[in-house]
Order: C-alpha cells, then structure tokens, then sequence
C-alpha cells in the first residue's frame, strides 16, 4: 500500500483533524471514562494518522497522540532546574501531631480557615509544564530544586494531556503523581511469572523504574496512571488550591474528584478526622494504592502568610497511615513449581483479616527470604500488606514458639518429579532441571500458550489443559493442533459443543501473529515486549533460529540473558520438533509486511548503530521498512549500508571498512528518503 498522489496540504488538514479528534476520544475514554466509540474505531483512526506522519513528518506534531505508543530512545536523562522548587512534605503517624499541627495555624489569626484534606498516591511526583495548550516538559522532583526530563516516556501516560481544552493559562506547570494502578501492577508480575522473570516488589516501585526506562514503548505497555492537583504559574486567576484544582479538570486533566471524596474542602477539626478514619478503612478497596493523607491550606493568601521552613511549606502536612499488621499461626508450608520450574514456597496460615480482606497463604518467594525468617513449625507469625499486595510474613513472635518445634527447611528435590533442584548463579530461585517430564512444567508451559495474552485459544481453560494432558492427548503445545472431535468427546464433562469451540478456537489461534506466537513459545525471560522486538528485527522463525549472539545482543534492550535464553531454546531438539510441528499445523512464524512509503529503499539492507539526534533509532527502523528497505542486525557482506550514529561500536565500523559497506550519518540518510520534504 502507498500514499502516493496524497497532497501535502490535504495531508496536513487531515492530520490536524485526526489529532484533535483522537485527543478528544482519548479524554473521553481515559479521564472521563465515557467513551463514544468502540475501540476499533478508535484504532482505525490512529493508524490512519500513522501513516499520514510516516508519509509527511513535516506535519507531526511532539505531542501528536501517535506518541502514546512510544518509541524514543535515550541513553542518559537531561537533567533540569525547577522553576518553583519542589519540597518534600512533613509527615506524621500521629493523629495528636495532627491536631497540633492544625492549631497552630489557627493561632495565627487567620480568618476563615480551609483545608484541603486529599489522598497521599503511593507513586512518583512530577512536574508538568504546558505552553500555549501544548505538553513541553516533564520532570521529576530529584533533589526538588532539580529534576530529570522524563517527556519522552510521560508522553505515553494515556491520561496526561499533551493538547489542552478550554480556558487555560498562557504558561504554567502543574504537578501531580504518577502511579501504577493495582490491575496494571499484577498483569505485569503475570506476565513477567510467564516469561520466567521475578515479580515485582510493589506498585510503587515498579511506576518509579518504568518512568526511568530507556525505551518509551516499553513505557506505553506499563499501563501508568495520574492525579495532578498542583497548578503553579504568575498571575493565575485562582484565590485556592481547590479552585485550581476544579480548573484544571476542566483543561483535560485527570484530578482528584470531590464527588469520589478523594478531595473534600474541611472547615474543622473534626472533618478533617473524619476524612482520615474514612480512607484509612476504605483505602483497601481503591483500584490504587495510597499511603496516607495530605492537608493543605486552601486559600492562597493564608499560603503565602505561612511561608516555608527550609525543606518544606508550613500550609501543608502528611498523615501516613501505618501498615497494618496482624499475628496468625503458620499450618504449613507448599511449595509450588512453576512453569518455568521455579520453585516458590507459600505459607499457609490459620484464616485472618487483613486490609479488608481475607489472608489464607501469603508467599515466601525463596531460600533466602525462608532463611532469614527462620520459621518453624506451628510459629505465630507477623503478617501484613504496607506497600504491597500481596500479603507478606515481616517476621516471627517467637515468644510464643514451641522450643521443641522443628525447622522448617527449603527443599533439595522437586516435591512433583522428584529431580534435584538446582540454583543457577546470580539468581534467587531454584529450579526443577526436569523441564520435559515434570508436570507442572509441562502442564504451565501449555496453559501459557493458550493463555490470552498469547494464542488466546477459545474452549481450553486451565482445567481443560489439565484435563487433556491427563488423558494423555496432549503432551506439548504442538499436539493441541492433532486433537479430533472424537478423541476430545471421550473426556468427561467434554459435549459435542464444547468440542466444536475447542476446535474452532484452535483454527482461529492460526491467525495470530509472530510475536504472539512467539510469546506463547514460552522461551524463558521473551515477554510480550521482549517477542515484539525479535520479530520486529528478525522477521521470520528462519531468521531467529539463524541469528547468532551478537545479532541478537544488537536488538535493543535484549541483554545477554535473554540472548542465551534464545539461543538454548533453538538449539535444543525437542524444542525444534515442537516448533517443526506448529510450522506443519499452520501457524505464522514471519511478519506481516509494513504499509509502504515509499520504494526508495527497495532491495537494500540497512544496519543502524549507534545514537541520534533528530529521531531515534526504532524510528529510522521503522523509516527504512516503510521506505521499502530490510534492517539487519549486523554488519555482512550482503549489508548495502551502515547508519552511523554517535557512539557506535568500532568493531562494527572495521568490518564494514573491511567489506566495503558504505556509510551514512543521520542526515545522509534523511535526505536519501526526503524526510521532512
């Protein structure tokens, strides 16, 4: 497909058109939460101004809503002066000091106090600056007097507003807190538990590193949230922080809804309390999470007569709730072998409340947290959910162990297969080496594969893998595609017509693309980015299978683990006759071909190392697919040319020196595909 005979100022209207109504669409969807169209629609019209941008970059906008998506590459973050510094606040636990602190200010003499009492996000502030309605920059607080530049990656936070809507200031900044939703934070361990790697610690934590990755496309897949409430500016139009705050949501903003209660303007002691005592037992059930209470002075005159100490406004405090904690008996403990044949231990306790919800087991994650613990049996543990979600045993009462109790002591063998468990250097976890007869092993590598994420198989939940593995029907994926109605019949509880939605789940899994089938392969540490990036660079299962370590460490972001990872699972046999059989049953293994530019780059192979200046280095990946050419990931004799960017590697210099392969800088390159004309 070509845009050829588009006009440059009909692409131009067109592109202004699709940008507005897509930033509207966005807010309704994200902010708002009243969508008006179905979500193909949505994409439809995003993908149609993709191809207007990669036709005519000239007319693409920084805060275009194509940036959602990411793409940008960096390797360092710029670092920035704040122009309003950004202080930390005092906090206390103690209600009393609350008090105290309230009746201070009211012997101040001020007139007609109001606070403003808010939810204290578990996330990372940020600073957000717009000029004339449009995003400029984003910053981190750092040291609060200066902060990293983060706009690259903020850009893709679906509820930050890179256009603004109604009657805003011509300059100003407001800040906020970034976060990662709880639903967003167990997807992601989910997906990380499937590709082998470890769970993340908690939500907070993990928002704080993705903000600070490299790659913005990773960023965009994160799922990262906002509240902003804090508007900064000279001569704007608002006598309180309420007031700003209500403003705001009216310029696109997400902020903190009164109507929710997660902001309520107090008039007393006594509100304010109530607001407290209120979040501290209804925090539990919040789709994020919150770790206390923040009070402001309302009215900006009273901020000002109350000034700053040295690290923090007198106006404002923090209440932080205490992480709630309860004892119960430890009954036993599993252990659990996962698909990747990582062995977790899990602590099953006597039934308690905790954080509004039932606590029945809570995780161990491995030898050396069981060690540290020293648990024994019947111990009376220290349980609870401060910055987490899933519930965690702090540690032990021990006055109430039974000193004739045993030990209780990590496992030397798989409790399922029996084989003995080995612990791979540098990392935390042992593992089951039994990876082609143990069960759960084989089983979990199964239910991976027709798991949503992955081939997304109608008819074959869980149970039903289970169930089919059992009975000796299915002893690797590739035998999902060998079933029949009669041999799927024969299974208990297994009607004629959840035959026929198995079977036809089974055809329709034919369509997915190579990533997805990649992702299902289940090659230890390829995630769903990870699977995206390979096929991305590599194209076809022929290709991958072929590509050597260096080839693969050129891909950006696979590191050597996840190299060698895909190195072991092609060189190994069974693994080959698994994959041998999906190529028989139909499944693709090469990538579909991109929507073309132009042919200026036809029949050319292009390698690209190094950093840029004027657009990243997945962008000119995709500039030179979209024009016609194929990337490669190093320099060969069938290389026609090198993209040489700053600080490329001189290994791969010398031998496109040596084999005569031409090079070209950023520039060179732009003007051979007319960027920008």
């Amino acid at each position: 497909m070509y845009l050829y005979g588009v006009k440059p100022e009909d692409a131009k209207e067109r592109i202004s058109l699709l940008t507005k109504e897509l930033n509207h669409h966005n807010r309704l969807y994200y902010v708002e939460a009243n969508p008006q169209i179905t979500d193909q629609a949505f994409d439809a019209l995003l993908k149609e101004l993709e191809q207007l941008e990669a036709a005519f970059p000239q007319f693409a906008s920084d805060n275009s809503p194509s940036k959602r998506v990411g793409g940008d590459i960096t390797k360092r973050f710029q670092t920035v002066t704040h122009e309003y510094p950004m202080l930390s606040l005092s906090n206390t636990y103690s209600e009393e000091e609350l008090v105290e602190w309230i009746e201070r200010i009211e012997k101040t003499g001020l007139d007609a106090i109001e606070i403003v009492a808010e939810l204290k996000y578990d996330g990372v502030a940020i600073g957000l600056r717009y000029e004339e309605g449009q995003l400029v920059r984003a910053v981190t607080r750092g040291d609060g007097e200066q902060g990293e530049d983060i706009t690259m990656n903020v850009r893709t936070i679906k509820t930050v507003p890179l256009v603004l809507s109604g009657d805003y200031p011509e300059k100003f900044e407001i800040r906020g807190e970034v976060f990662m939703p709880i639903d967003a934070f167990n997807r992601l361990n989910e997906d990380r538990e499937s590709s082998g790697d470890e769970r993340f610690a908690n939500p907070r934590n993990t928002a704080a590193g993705t903000l600070k990755l490299q790659d913005s496309s990773v960023v965009a897949t994160r799922g990262l949230d906002t509240f902003l409430y804090g508007v900064y500016g000279h001569n704007l139009p608002f006598e309180s922080h309420a007031d700003a705050v209500r403003a705001a949501g009216t310029w696109g903003f997400k902020t903190p809804d009164e109507s929710q209660r997660y902001l309520q303007v107090c008039t007393s002691v006594n509100e304010v309390m109530a607001f407290i005592h209120y979040w501290e037992e209804q925090r539990h059930f919040l789709p994020f999470e919150i770790d206390g209470i923040v009070l402001k002075i309302n009215a900006y005159d009273h901020q000002r007569k109350l000034g700053f100490t040295a690290k923090s406004p007198r106006w404002a405090t923090a209440f932080k709730f205490k992480a709630k904690q309860v004892v119960t008996p430890l009954l036993s403990v599993d252990f659990q072998v996962g698909r990747t044949g990582a062995l977790t231990p899990v602590a099953n306790l006597l039934p308690v409340q905790l954080g509004g919800t039932t606590v029945k087991r809570a995780s161990l994650h491995n030898a050396d947290q069981m060690e540290k613990l020293d648990l024994h049996a019947g111990d009376h543990v220290f349980v609870e959910k401060g910055g987490e979600i899933i519930p965690k045993i702090v540690g032990v009462d021990l006055s109430k162990r039974n000193q004739e109790a045993t030990r209780i002591s990590f496992l030397a063998n798989c409790p399922e297969c029996h084989a003995t468990l080995v612990r791979r250097e540098g990392e935390a976890q042992h593992f089951c080496p039994n990876d082609k007869a143990c069960p759960p092993q084989v089983i979990g590598r199964i239910q991976h594969f027709v798991s949503r994420k992955a081939m997304n198989i109608d008819g074959l939940g869980e149970e039903t893998v289970q169930q089919l593995y059992e009975a000796g029907l299915v002893k690797n994926v590739a035998d999902l595609y060998a079933l029949t109605h009669e041999g799927l019949i024969s299974l208990e509880r297994m009607a004629d017509k959840s035959a026929e939605n198995l079977l036809t789940g089974l055809q329709k899994s034919r369509e997915m693309p190579f990533d997805r089938v990649l992702f299902a392969l289940g090659i230890r540490f390829v995630g769903e980015t990870v699977a995206k990036k390979l096929t991305e660079a590599f194209g076809s299962l022929d290709q991958l299978q072929q590509a050597s370590l260096e080839a693969l460490l050129e891909v950006h972001e696979i590191g050597e683990r996840i190299a060698h990872s895909v190195l072991e699972f092609f060189k190994d046999e069974d693994q080959q006759a698994i994959v041998h059989a999906l190529v028989q049953a139909g499944l693709r293994f090469e990538s579909e071909a991109k929507v073309l530019v132009s042919n200026v780059l036809e029949g050319k192979v292009l390698v690209v190392s190094g950093v840029f200046e004027q657009v990243s280095r997945e962008q000119i990946k995709e500039l030179i697919t979209s024009n016609g050419g194929k990337n490669a990931s190093s320099v060969s004799s069938k290389t026609d040319y090198l993209i040489a960017g700053e600080g490329m590697g001189p290994s791969k210099l010398k031998k496109a020196t040596d084999l005569g392969v031409q090079l070209m800088n950023e520039n060179d390159f732009l003007t051979l595909i007319g960027y920008g004309k």
